[in-house]
C-alpha cells in the first residue's frame, strides 16, 4: 500500500534524526569529581539492555543496569548516589519525549 502523499522513510535518515533530536545514541553525564559516564540512550539501546534496566527493582539495581558494573562501581566509588541515576534518568525520559513531540520532518 502507497502512502497518500507517495513519499517514503528511510529507516536510516529517521534514525539520524531521531539521534540528533535528542542529542545522540549515547547519553553522557558528569559524575563526582568531573568524571564522565556514558549508557546507551533508551530510545536506542539494544533489548538485553532495556530488559536490565527494566527489571532492576531498586535505585542501586537501576543504576548499575544503566551504568554496568565498570562504571558504577567508578560512579559510587567516587562518592555518587543511586538516586541521582534515576533523577537522570527521569529527566532523560522527559527531555526524550518534549523532542518527540516536536519531532523532525522527512528530509
Amino acid at each position: 500500500m502507497s502512502k497518500p502523499n507517495k513519499k517514503r522513510y528511510k529507516l536510516s535518515q529517521v534514525r539520524a534524526q531521531f539521534a540528533e533530536a535528542v542529542g545522540g545514541e549515547q547519553v553522557e553525564f558528569e559524575g563526582p569529581n568531573d568524571e564522565v559516564y556514558t549508557f546507551p540512550h533508551p530510545l536506542f539501546a539494544d533489548e538485553e539492555w532495556a530488559k536490565q534496566v527494566d527489571a532492576a527493582e531498586s535505585a542501586s539495581g537501576k543504576a548499575r543496569a544503566l551504568l554496568g558494573d565498570e562504571q558504577y562501581e567508578k560512579f559510587t566509588a567516587a562518592g555518587g548516589e543511586d538516586n541521582d541515576i534515576q533523577l537522570l534518568f527521569m529527566a532523560i525520559q522527559q527531555d526524550s519525549q518534549g523532542q518527540i513531540k516536536n519531532r523532525p520532518t522527512r528530509r
